[in-house]
């Protein structure tokens, strides 16, 4: 991250949220299910699948749960009844995994269940989760089928991750990771996260596990591209998947190639910290919105 992106970084905290909401809304499908659905139907037009995730992480009380479980059983109703070709991406701690784990789990069960044969992906969190986040999907997996994991290229113990799970062959989303994280945990590195990403890569294809390739490095989906021609996969053995309004030209180019891509669809009332993220990976938006704020002051 260069001097430029660290100080815009630091000032996006003062810029008010309705005009972080102006930049941010290419990433966010909207506040509500019914957006979010529009979204994904839109995206089936262009060959494109998609996941829902309704956004908001570590809740402060349990009691804070019931609402993301109602919408992760409205998001599977709808995918149901619509018959969308989507999945669902859940964040444990929406479920109170750092509080109180058993009542994640039984509420993970509930979704599972209810889940039906929609796939219903695991997301991984910042790092002082990693831990707890496999425990809890080990535990799931034993029972269900219809779940999956994702794991983190830049966290250094992510190959020992890939080792230790390989026995469940998890359907495993592999992302470089976006989380702040202290060097002792995560690669600082661009080039080395990179490296990790294409070693973990061709680990869990070793494994032959099914890998949703979640990337917008066009380098990174070049070398995956080039990995699954000189292993002969077939197309319904990989994915692609991207986020939303993020890479559309690189997106559009792997679905016009053949491959399947899903987009990940992020919507709710609790998009302040995802689109913080997402403004943070990109200079030219972020200072796009810190110059406007500055101009707003002078007038």
């Amino acid at each position: 991250m260069g001097l430029f992106h660290r100080a815009v970084v630091a000032t996006l905290p003062l810029v008010p949220r309705a005009l972080v909401w102006r930049f941010a809304r290419r990433y966010i499908a909207g506040w509500t299910l019914d957006e979010a659905v529009d979204e994904v139907e839109r995206l089936q037009t262009i060959g494109a699948c998609s996941t829902f995730d309704v956004l908001g992480e570590n809740l402060e009380k349990l009691e804070d749960t019931a609402p993301f479980l109602k919408d992760a059983l409205d998001a599977l109703d709808a995918i149901a009844s619509r018959k969308l070709d989507a999945s669902l991406s859940v964040k444990l701690t929406q479920f109170g995994l750092h509080l109180d784990a058993g009542h994640c789990l039984k509420l993970m069960r509930q979704i599972l269940e209810h889940a039906g044969e929609t796939f219903v992906q695991i997301d991984m969190e910042d790092s002082s989760v990693t831990e707890a986040t496999l425990q809890a999907y080990r535990s799931l997996a034993a029972d269900f089928d219809n779940v999956g994991i994702v794991l983190q290229a830049y966290l250094r113990r992510t190959p020992d991750d890939i080792d230790a799970y390989a026995d469940l062959k998890p359907v495993t989303r592999l992302c470089k990771g976006i989380y702040l994280e202290p060097p002792e945990v995560a690669f600082q590195d661009y080039e080395k996260v990179r490296a990790q990403f294409l070693l973990c890569l061709q680990k869990l294809l070793d494994n032959g596990q099914y890998v949703g390739i979640a990337t917008h490095d066009p380098y990174l989906v070049e070398q995956a591209e080039a990995e699954i021609t000189r292993r002969g996969l077939a197309p319904d053995a990989y994915e692609f998947q991207m986020l939303l309004g993020v890479a559309e030209p690189l997106r559009a180019a792997l679905i016009e190639r053949g491959h399947r891509l899903r987009v990940y669809i992020p919507y709710g009332p609790d998009w302040y910290a995802y689109a913080t993220r997402r403004l943070q990976e990109n200079p030219s938006i972020a200072g796009h919105i810190v110059s406007n704020l500055f101009k707003r002051r002078r007038r």
